[in-house]
């Protein structure tokens, strides 16, 4: 299989930290138990109940992380462009981009390559590496 994979090659990407995919309109960032535990420590909020009230949005059964009114992650200082909880962001985050929506294609690799400065430039990352990332998180 992995001799078909059309990026068995590898990929390019080193994370501009522009923010781009913390902000714009407005959409889902999923967050599991230990995701929600591990985001309110980096904070330093002990009271994981209190902190997931503030920071979390029910989606049916699911969770995801609030949003501003603009669409920005609520994890995003947009005078410095970065991520305030980087070292405990969620796996969604840490994944991108090397999801299942942009590995479908060359043309969706091209198209995420458009909106992501990042994204085909950078380190090479190895097919072995790219699928490990891939099997965390499916978007």
């Amino acid at each position: 299989m992995a001799e078909q994979l059309w990026y068995k090659d590898g990929l390019r990407f080193k994370c501009s930290q522009c923010g781009d995919c913390c902000t714009g309109a407005p959409g889902y960032v999923w967050v599991n138990q230990a995701e929600i535990e591990g985001i309110a420590a980096e904070i330093g909020e002990s009271d994981v109940e209190a902190f997931e009230h503030e920071y979390v949005r029910k989606i049916g059964i699911r969770r995801s992380l609030r949003e501003f009114p603009n669409g920005d992650c609520v994890f995003f200082d947009a005078e410095k462009r970065k991520c305030t909880v980087y070292n405990a962001r969620p796996r969604q985050c840490r994944t991108w981009p090397f999801w299942d929506s942009n590995l479908k294609s060359p043309e969706a690799w091209a198209d995420t390559c458009e909106i992501c400065p990042g994204s085909g430039k950078g380190k090479l990352y190895q097919l072995e590496e790219i699928e490990l990332q891939r099997k965390v998180f499916h978007v």
